[in-house]
């Protein structure tokens, strides 16, 4: 049932969010050399990799640099990218990724394969559900660039403290996949970024 609405959300998103994509596509032209999107690959369920797609929020090859995002003001981050990561519009095209099956609208924040390697195996139990835009985790560090931005160590303390927290927050849901937990999500996402 959750794939049901996983589907029916993302064509309502994309076809509502079509004149948007084609406003922030113009401007982040406009603004930086690029492509409009930015793809990485993530690691999804079943340990698999996929392609996930953002709107590009910063200067092309710059994430070769660190995988994280250390601040609001990362210098990396483009003047658009800023705003765009801001209200959260740069996760938009991660709709195709659900259309496709790739991703749900609700489930934990996929990892690049790095991060994932790092993972216990009770943490791994994250891989066994699809990926999603929005979770616990992602609403209770939703500043957490700011947090990273202000560390003397961003990476270490991402991988000790952040990412761990995360991924116990993540169980929460994966031990409840209920359609009312899935909806209790989307509801309380809705309202913060609002």
């Amino acid at each position: 049932m959750i794939r049901f609405f996983d589907i029916l959300f993302s064509v309502c998103g994309l076809l509502l969010c079509l004149p948007l994509f084609i406003v922030v596509a113009i401007i982040i032209s406009l603004d930086s050399r690029g492509g409009v999107f930015y793809s990485q690959v993530r690691v999804g369920r079943g340990d698999k990799d996929f392609r996930l797609l953002k709107f590009r929020s910063m200067r092309t090859n710059s994430d070769k640099k660190i995988g994280l995002t250390i601040g609001s003001r990362d210098s990396r981050i483009t003047r658009v990218g800023y705003y765009l990561r801001k209200f959260k519009l740069d996760e938009l095209p991660q709709l195709i990724n659900v259309l496709k099956g790739e991703m749900s609208l609700v489930g934990p924040r996929p990892e690049i394969r790095k991060y994932v390697n790092m993972y216990t195996p009770e943490q791994r139990r994250v891989l066994n559900v699809k990926p999603g835009i929005t979770d616990y985790a992602s609403l209770e560090y939703i500043n957490e660039n700011e947090i990273l931005g202000k560390s003397s160590q961003p990476e270490k303390d991402y991988i000790e403290t952040i990412m761990p927290a995360k991924i116990e927050l993540n169980m929460k849901f994966i031990n409840y996949p209920s359609l009312c937990n899935y909806f209790r999500i989307l509801g309380k996402t809705l309202v913060t970024i609002l």
